[in-house]
């Protein structure tokens, strides 16, 4: 994906290529590039973009740190799964879940 793409403070989606699933390739702050799985770790529920560097899942309510995945309240109680993403030039490629 383009950098270009990603805007600071915004997202663009893209999908996991071993699940199908939407991926959140976020630019929390200029030049800090990061991955979040669109999966809710509650109920399995698609979470919204990110907004005001928070995403939402609109199922149950749990809300996500969108630079971290961290959860800011629940009811999920784990963060969002990360993916690798590297820079090469003016590309962004997404990498494997993190452990």
């Amino acid at each position: 994906m383009a950098v270009s793409a990603v805007p600071v403070g915004g997202s663009a989606q893209v999908k996991d290529p071993a699940t199908g699933d939407a991926v959140y390739l976020v630019q929390p702050t200029a030049g800090q590039y990061c991955a979040f799985s669109s999966v809710c770790t509650h109920s399995g529920c698609a979470v919204d973009a990110p907004k005001n560097g928070q995403m939402y899942c609109p199922c149950h309510g749990s809300k996500f740190d969108a630079a971290t995945g961290a959860v800011i309240n629940g009811p999920a109680t784990k963060p969002l799964p990360k993916y690798a993403v590297t820079k090469e030039g003016d590309k962004l490629n997404l990498g494997p879940l993190q452990a």
